[in-house]
């Protein structure tokens, strides 16, 4: 074209994108900015989506910059654009600051500002301004919006605001869409209500990979691995293809349920049969799945063979450092803890982990000297934290905080369930729990007050029989708690799920789904 105009670059912006190549067509308006063509708000829109494809932060701050000297800083489609970009850039600040100053806001603009936090573990961020958007009434939340705050609500493991979310999924007609249907399946997982999952799943009339994916780490969560197996091949069977992240769900699964003959071929069929390469992801998993068996050399072995960035290598030798420390294994814990603590990744926790590893085998001297190493450093260990939900309310238990809601009865609960554990064979205080050495009867006192157990005396105490108390805990659930709430179980007859950092255990009369394998 002799003298090609805005639409004409615009035009050959947006199908660059549309073709996979965002990167062309930031450059092509480098050409284009250098003609007379003035950009229009089209061609913004088309370039800060590109960025965000990129999560090109820096750019997406110049063509912000752009935005403004053409003194289109109040153009819709433009604002909603930025807000996306800087959302999907992991700067949800700057994406507020977007969106507080458009002067007209639509539902594109208000469900990217929602999945911005929703994306950015933001979420409780993420439902404040839903809540706004409802008070103004101005639309109809799509699809994206809704997906987006239940999205939210599983990374809180809110289940009343997510069962909420449903009912106005349901009257907004959005049940069947895929992407509705799929992030329900996974906020109910999250939540504890796996059944709840499993019949939103069965009604979709035609699953995507997505509500697979969602359904099969779902159920390796709460160790049914043999439940995602089934899933997988049901997947195939109807001609859905798995991509990486099925794979990682699937050999999670496998994982959790200590199915290592399955998760190995499962990884050894990706390539073979599906043309998907595994990556760190995948081979973490597989060091996790050899490490919960004992093959602990083995999974060692294929740790320091994996090529990992930081973040990845986090995953990974975080994995290590908690496997070694279960059986004992002073010689890989100090590696891997070693590797995370000069990388700068979960470094607090690497050196509780190790600390543990050090009681565990009696080695008092070098706890004690790792502690004062972290006193020395001002590294502090992240507090067991536990909470309820009930209605619309959120109760929070701190590990050994008896301040907490309704103390008194909570406290006198817990004594006489202890009591009754007792009389049924348990002893409390497990070894290598506590980060110091203290005589046995304080240690038995400590463990006794972790915050699930506090959080589980309050639920039994406020919520009626018949209802499945649900506590979700930060930290991973402890061995001598776990025993105890298979016991409370029976004692009690009462369900209970608790969802820790790793996983879901169901408690209910005396077992646990897990299998005391986790």
């Amino acid at each position: 074209m002799p003298a090609p105009n805005v639409v004409s670059w615009t035009s050959l912006m947006s199908g660059y994108v549309n073709m996979g190549q965002p990167q062309f067509a930031l450059w092509l308006y480098t050409k284009m900015h250098e003609s007379e063509v003035r950009p229009n708000g089209f061609t913004f829109a088309t370039l800060i989506n590109s960025c965000s494809i990129l999560a090109d932060l820096k750019t997406g701050k110049m063509v912000h910059a752009h935005v403004e000297t053409m003194g289109l800083q109040g153009n819709l489609v433009v604002c909603s654009s930025l807000v996306d970009m800087y959302g999907k850039c992991n700067d949800v600040d700057g994406a507020r600051q977007v969106f507080d100053s458009m002067g007209h806001r639509n539902v594109v603009s208000w469900t990217a500002m929602i999945a911005g936090y929703a994306q950015n573990a933001r979420g409780h961020e993420a439902l404040q301004v839903f809540r706004g958007f409802n008070r103004l009434m101005l639309e109809r939340p799509n699809h994206f919006m809704l997906a987006s705050v239940i999205n939210a609500c599983a990374s809180l493991g809110r289940l009343v605001p997510g069962e909420v979310m449903h009912g106005a999924v349901i009257r907004s007609g959005y049940e069947s869409n895929d992407v509705v249907a799929s992030a329900l399946v996974d906020m109910y997982a999250k939540c504890g209500g796996f059944l709840y999952s499993d019949k939103v799943f069965r009604r979709i009339p035609n699953p995507s990979v997505i509500s697979y994916t969602s359904m099969l780490v779902g159920a390796g969560k709460y160790g049914l691995g043999k439940r995602s197996l089934k899933l997988f091949e049901e997947m195939i069977d109807r001609k859905i293809m798995p991509n990486d992240v099925t794979f990682v769900g699937i050999l999670n699964a496998c994982s959790h349920s200590g199915l290592i003959d399955e998760g190995l071929g499962h990884l050894n069929s990706m390539h073979e049969k599906h043309g998907i390469m595994p990556d760190a992801r995948h081979y973490t998993c597989v060091v996790d799945m050899l490490s919960r068996v004992g093959r602990l050399d083995e999974a060692y072995k294929l740790a320091k063979s994996i090529r990992v960035n930081r973040n990845e290598g986090a995953l990974l030798w975080g994995t290590l450092l908690s496997a070694s420390r279960l059986q004992g294994r002073i010689d890989i814990a100090v590696e891997a803890s070693k590797w995370l603590i000069e990388s700068n990744q979960q470094v607090a926790g690497a050196y509780v982990t190790l600390s543990n590893t050090y009681v565990l085998a009696g080695e008092w001297e070098n706890a004690h000297s790792l502690r004062a190493e972290m006193e020395l450093i001002g590294v502090h260990k992240e507090p067991g934290c536990s909470w309820v939900e009930i209605k619309d309310s959120t109760y929070v238990f701190y590990a050994g905080d008896l301040s907490c809601e309704r103390g008194d009865e909570v406290i006198s609960l817990l004594r006489e369930l202890e009591r009754r554990m007792m009389e049924r064979g348990y002893v409390g205080g497990s070894t290598g729990l506590v980060f110091v050495d203290v005589e046995q009867e304080v240690k038995e006192e400590i463990v006794g007050l972790h915050s699930e157990r506090l959080a589980l005396a309050f639920g039994l105490i406020s919520i009626p029989k018949g209802v499945t108390i649900r506590v979700m805990k930060n930290l991973r659930m402890c061995s001598d708690c776990h025993r105890a709430f298979k016991l409370i179980s029976k004692i009690v007859e009462r369900d209970f799920v608790v969802r820790d950092v790793n996983r879901f255990h169901y408690f209910k009369d005396g077992s646990c789904t897990c299998k005391d394998f986790w």
